[in-house]
């Protein structure tokens, strides 16, 4: 069952109970994840979920949310991808979902330009593309389907390591890929809004994990060997953040240098529970694979076009209106800590 659709303000602790039951790692040969293969020919309503990287926990819920809404549409539903993130092992798959005459095709893209050739590609092969967690520009798909605003990521993350590092020390952002959309774009409005709400707290570097838990954990540990006074590392991706726990928790750091960020309460879980973790945020990732999928099946039927103004709705997530720029947006950022994170089961 989802959890509560309930929103809270960044920096307050939900109390809700969820139970997600997360798929398991998809097919790395690109076939076929759940649900049928084939294309649309027939006039039926084929939906293709492309996330940046198969075998991540945070995009196995948001698969959870696709398939459940591709059934409750009454679509063939199928994932693909690489098992790296990078943009061209995304590129095959848009072509294929392409050559399949695949109604809609939902991705994360894992670089802003790389894969637009591929998706107009699409496009004018009659796939309607959406975009989730992570944009193209938007001149390359349809409609993106934004699990929070730069703002309010921005003002989780930067609230939650100024209260556990006392509101000053250095502290250094665990990124994902260098060239990541999302990433970037919540990176540099966390530093803005650092400096402009606690001027006593330095952010002295930006590393890059690629999303890959050996590398991020490495990265960990390089951030430590070079800032020796570090007090805090925030990681806007749940496999950084995860990471940067993991090392933590077993290092003379433990107690000394807070990790904070966006990460899953299953990944996060021991680190609270042990006290490696003070606090975390994300949205529902099950939720965001949901509203992608209704989205991308409310272009297909035509009910909406992309426009500004334009509603839809979502099944039990509700009605929602497309902004600016085809963007639709999911909600606030909940924040996980102890006294609650039992309750959550993704």
């Amino acid at each position: 069952m989802k959890f509560s659709a309930m929103r809270v303000a960044a920096g307050v602790a939900v109390t809700a109970a969820a139970a997600l039951a997360l798929a398991g790692c998809a097919d790395t040969s690109g076939g076929s994840a759940g649900g049928e293969e084939g294309g649309s020919a027939s006039g039926d309503l084929s939906i293709t979920l492309l996330p940046k990287n198969l075998g991540n926990p945070y995009f196995d819920a948001s698969r959870v949310g696709a398939e459940a809404a591709s059934e409750d549409l009454g679509a063939s539903f199928e994932e693909v991808g690489p098992t790296e993130a990078t943009p061209d092992g995304q590129v095959s798959y848009i072509n294929t979902a392409a050559q399949q005459q695949r109604s809609a095709l939902v991705v994360s893209a894992n670089d802003p330009n790389a894969i637009c050739d591929a998706l107009n590609e699409a496009s004018e092969a009659g796939v309607k593309i959406v975009t989730f967690d992570s944009d193209t520009n938007a001149d390359c798909r349809d409609l993106f389907i934004n699990q929070a605003d730069a703002a309010g990521i921005a003002k989780v993350q930067g609230d939650l390591i100024a209260e556990q590092i006392g509101e000053e020390g250095q502290v250094a952002i665990l990124s994902a890929a260098a060239n990541a959309t999302n990433q970037n774009t919540w990176n540099e409005a966390f530093e803005t809004y650092v400096a402009d709400t606690y001027p006593d707290i330095e952010v002295v570097d930006t590393v890059y994990g690629d999303d890959d838990d050996q590398m991020s954990y490495d990265r960990t540990a390089a951030l430590l060997q070079t800032y020796p006074e570090l007090k805090g590392i925030v990681s806007p991706t749940t496999v950084g953040s995860a990471a940067a726990a993991r090392y933590i928790s077993t290092s003379d750091a433990k107690g000394e240098v807070a990790v904070t960020g966006l990460g899953t309460p299953n990944q996060m879980r021991e680190y609270v529970e042990d006290g490696t973790v003070e606090a975390f945020a994300l949205w529902n990732p099950e939720d965001l694979g949901t509203l992608a999928t209704y989205a991308a099946g409310a272009l297909v039927s035509g009910d909406i076009t992309g426009a500004e103004g334009d509603t839809f709705a979502a099944g039990d997530l509700g009605e929602f209106t497309v902004g600016a720029d085809g963007v639709v947006l999911l909600g606030d950022p909940f924040v996980f800590d102890a006294d609650n994170i039992g309750d959550f089961d993704f």
